[in-house]
């Protein structure tokens, strides 16, 4: 199955209106079946992924919300979300999915790195910003992503940077990534895998760039044990 059904949409609709375990309880059946669906439909995507990279894991996120920390103690998600990790580590990146009636996207990057990678990231702007930019502004990519999302970054500057610095407005980010956002008439129209994969692929060149960043030092030597 390369679509995904109106079933799972109608069900998140359902859940949204009744989120609780009762609830989940007695519509159990409904949604392991809405789920075996999509499993059948991120194994599709996977498949054409491997066409053009490697993926190494499928990430399926629960269901269940961590509502430790939260004011909002509703247990459930009304959505579906998936990553798809790459493979090795000289391949940087990920690649994300989040199914939600109204609210569907892809996404790709870096969300949070680990702070010894968000330096990196920032060292590399500071001396070149030139590639990155590049990236950026290619038409496809723009149309497609607009620019990293601007939620995530610091007021001022990071320590250790000049608020004056020329490519402040990237070394700001904390986190690197892009989305595109779907409708729901095109999350279930017959050519959403095609579409899907065509933004992953548009990743790739800031993918390859981003490996190739954090897989070597300020120098150029690469990080990786060989």
């Amino acid at each position: 199955m390369t679509t995904i059904p109106k079933s799972s949409f109608e069900f998140l609709k359902d859940l949204k209106k009744n989120n609780h375990r009762d609830w989940m309880q007695e519509h159990k059946k409904r949604y392991q079946s809405n789920e075996k669906e999509l499993k059948v439909f991120y194994a599709a995507v996977v498949e054409r992924l491997n066409e053009h990279d490697e993926i190494e894991k499928t990430k399926v996120f629960r269901i269940n919300r961590d509502v430790r920390f939260s004011k909002d103690k509703t247990p459930y998600n009304v959505h579906r979300s998936v990553s798809f990790s790459r493979a090795g580590a000289h391949r940087r990146g990920g690649y994300y999915l989040r199914l939600e009636p109204g609210n569907s996207l892809m996404a790709g990057g870096f969300f949070g790195p680990e702070p010894k990678d968000l330096l990196r990231i920032r060292k590399e702007f500071e001396m070149d910003d030139q590639e990155i930019r590049d990236i950026l502004a290619n038409p496809d990519f723009k149309k497609a992503f607009g620019d990293f999302n601007s939620e995530y970054q610091v007021k001022t500057a990071p320590k250790g940077f000049s608020k004056d610095h020329p490519a402040i407005d990237l070394i700001k980010n904390k986190s690197f990534f892009v989305s595109h956002q779907f409708t729901d008439k095109e999350v279930f129209a017959s050519d959403f895998l095609d579409k899907l994969i065509y933004h992953y692929e548009l990743l790739r060149p800031y993918f390859d760039y981003m490996s190739d960043v954090l897989t070597t030092d300020l120098n150029g030597v690469s990080l990786i044990d060989t």
